[in-house]
């Protein structure tokens, strides 16, 4: 493939974040820390210090813990985890309790995770969460049995805050990963 090519596949792959563009004109990242990793069938990102105030709709809420070099050991480097989710405006602050209460403890303990941001999109009531990893060997070691348990952990939180009549209250719509460059 030409370097043309390979400019164009790189641009393209760029497009979904440029929504994002505008909410990344932030402070630094938060010193807290809280790791972890999800199944693709799974919604909610990971850890949160406390939620944003009512009036930060769509600036991010940030945790993040410092970030070691991936070992030769891992077979990788960062990858970023990139989930997006229903979150009807309703319910935003009953998915940030839940996501505080249940991901954010798991993903503290987990090795390799450096840190989260979480999004609001209120013209699409939506929520993304972008989770950073050290590799993608460390966020994909986590067992499937332990993501089943937060996941469910979650979605009881969420309906205790309010999200009723619904197995999962914030539907995943979109799972992926990312590259830092």
């Amino acid at each position: 493939m030409s370097n043309a090519g390979k400019g164009l596949l790189s641009a393209l792959a760029l497009l979904p974040l440029l929504a994002l563009l505008p909410l990344l004109a932030l402070p630094p990242l938060a010193a807290a820390a809280a790791p972890c990793a999800r199944l693709a069938a799974f919604s909610p990102g990971a850890a949160m210090a406390e939620p944003p105030p009512a009036s930060a709709d769509a600036r991010p809420t940030q945790a993040a813990a410092p970030a070691p070099p991936a070992s030769p050991a891992d077979g990788d480097g960062e990858v970023v985890e990139q989930l997006r989710l229903r979150v009807p405006a309703e319910l935003r602050q009953a998915w940030l309790q839940a996501e505080q209460g249940s991901w954010g403890p798991f993903l503290a303990r987990q090795e390799g995770f450096l840190g989260r941001q979480l999004f609001w999109d209120p013209a699409r009531q939506e929520g993304t969460v972008l989770v950073r990893w050290a590799s993608r060997a460390l966020w994909q070691a986590i067992p499937p049995a332990d993501l089943e348990r937060v996941q469910a952990h979650f979605e009881r939180l969420a309906r205790q805050a309010g999200a009723k009549g619904q197995d999962n209250p914030f539907p995943l719509l979109f799972s992926g990963e990312l590259e830092p460059q």
